[in-house]
């Protein structure tokens, strides 16, 4: 047959491709294609003739590859999982104490303190954390856990995971720090918590100490503020606001109560309209609308949001585009701005204002949430009291390029409190003679640490400025090339969160957030009050 001696002559090319040369391999190949051309004549003219089938797309096949892949991936993703959480929960041994090693003393567990932590090689030195927390927390959520929107747990990183993940083995001391001893290189500390034991004061030496207490709320003297307004800077601040504003909210509840009493218990005030105080605003308005509308709906549509701020304007570290799509998204979300007006006085159940046109206004309120700046601490302004000619900026600490001390000879820094301009830039006013020879000593001996150690002088870089505004938006201010790139929106928000997610220490905390996050957008928040 035709088909035969066609297949022959095929097969035979193929056999002998390599003993023909390539004008002779061309023409078997045209041969090829043309006995291809004449079976498919044939077959259109009526002889039987088989012809290969088209291969058809077969569904089966493809789900089974495609499922398989996806098992592995999950299969691979959940045994890496599995592997780091163990692995962190499982660190291997450290290095122990070394007395020929040189010891540093950091006080606190905040940004600054847990950030050198996580970085320092500890195999170089003995390392002792002093803080009254023995936990590092993630402030920027806070508003988050005064809603419920998150819980507690998820945004606390216990300081001993970071401790025992290091070289050599780190010493964490929970107690506060009552005093320190620059000239004898000496802290006291003391044990705060409830139950002690029969020691709970004592003293040790440093060689380097870092100072990185933090700082505390600034109330400015405000009568009543300390008292009996909430505050949005520890834990246990964002657990008590969310008690009251529950509180607030049971109380408008109750029976018999009038229409006055029901609307000044629903009036929310909060004081500073820095992103904290915006971020609050929000985190209420989504609770407001999310879950109280559902399960108060006698009560939701009387909640009034107030945000008081003593400047022209609210969030005046964002762009003049941001702050008018701030201000218009509150607008809408019925949030009322109070620009230029002053607090004078937190009453029990009412909050003094001093308005724009200086009249004064006694506003009736359930709960005032302050939000309006932070100070120095007391052990902080004790540290400069003890160099008064160094020290005389009373807006904080004054340090060199290299976060040094000015005035402690290079053997203390300070990193995540308030600080002051580099040394070379600092004022001081020296007039006694001992103390100002003192003083130039100190100087040109940090200045001779810094010249003979080659570490390069701190930076500080501003990697922009995130809020979130509630409704699912949130607004950004981020450095590109020598501008800013401004940014609102929805968009912004998924941005704002996992900005947040990968700004967290560790995946325990990662997946704790991600998790509330999920389930309070399938089953809402918590509404209980313990």
């Amino acid at each position: 047959m035709q088909f035969t001696r066609g297949s022959a002559v095929v097969s035979r090319s193929l056999a002998t491709r390599s003993r023909f040369p390539a004008a002779a391999r061309k023409h078997l190949f045209n041969r090829s294609l043309s006995t291809t051309s004449i079976l498919r004549e044939e077959h259109n003219a009526g002889q039987d003739v088989p012809l290969p089938k088209p291969k058809r797309f077969n569904f089966k096949t493809f789900a089974k590859v495609l499922g398989g892949a996806t098992l592995l991936s999950i299969a691979g993703s959940l045994g890496m999982f599995i592997y780091v959480t163990q692995k962190d929960r499982h660190p291997g041994t450290q290095l122990p104490y070394d007395p020929e090693k040189k010891t540093i003393v950091i006080l606190g567990s905040g940004w600054g303190a847990t950030s050198l932590l996580k970085t320092l090689d500890t195999s170089e030195y003995n390392v002792v954390i002093i803080s009254p927390k023995n936990y590092f927390l993630f402030t920027p959520l806070l508003p988050s856990v005064a809603v419920g929107t998150l819980s507690a747990k998820a945004i606390l990183q216990p300081t001993r995971y970071l401790a025992r993940h290091k070289a050599r083995a780190v010493t964490v001391i929970e107690a506060e720090a009552k005093e320190i001893d620059p000239f004898n290189k000496t802290v006291t500390f003391e044990d705060d918590t409830e139950i002690k034991g029969e020691v709970s004061h004592t003293t040790i030496p440093y060689d380097y100490l870092v100072h990185a207490v933090g700082a505390e709320v600034q109330t400015f003297g405000i009568p009543g503020v300390q008292e009996k307004a909430c505050f949005m800077k520890e834990l246990n601040d964002a657990e008590i606001m969310q008690r009251r504003f529950k509180d607030c909210i049971e109380s408008a509840a109750f029976p018999g109560q009038d229409d006055a009493e029901i609307d000044r218990l629903l009036h929310i005030v909060i004081v500073g309209g820095g992103p904290t105080g915006i971020e609050v605003s929000g985190e209420i308005h989504d609770f407001l609308e999310d879950d109280l509308k559902a399960w108060y709906p006698e009560l939701a549509g009387r909640i009034r949001i107030s945000l008081v701020e003593a400047l022209p304007s609210v969030l005046p570290m964002f762009s003049k585009q941001l702050i008018e799509y701030t201000e218009s998204t509150f607008k809408e979300s019925k949030i009322d701005i109070l620009t230029k007006t002053m607090v004078k006085e937190v009453k029990d159940r009412s909050v003094v204002l001093q308005m724009p046109d200086k009249s004064i206004q006694d506003v009736p309120c359930g709960m005032v949430v302050w939000a309006g700046g932070n100070k120095g601490r007391k052990i902080t302004q004790d540290l400069m009291a003890k160099y008064p000619s160094a020290q005389t900026n009373r807006r904080g600490l004054v340090v060199d390029d290299h976060l040094r001390l000015a005035g402690a000879n290079g053997s203390i820094f300070a990193i995540g409190c308030i600080s002051c301009p580099s040394l070379e830039q600092a004022t001081v006013t020296v007039t006694d003679p001992e103390e100002k020879a003192k003083f130039d000593s100190d100087i040109g001996t940090t200045k001779k640490l810094i010249s003979n150690v080659k570490v390069r002088p701190f930076n500080y870089s501003h990697q922009g400025s995130l809020a979130y505004i509630g409704s699912d938006k949130a607004i950004a201010d981020l450095p590109f090339a020598n501008g800013n790139i401004a940014s609102a929106g929805v968009a912004t928000f998924l941005f704002w969160r996992s900005a947040y997610l990968s700004t967290l220490f560790s995946l325990r905390n990662r997946t704790l957030v991600a998790n509330d996050w999920i389930i309070t957008k399938i089953f809402g928040r918590d509404l209980s009050r313990d």
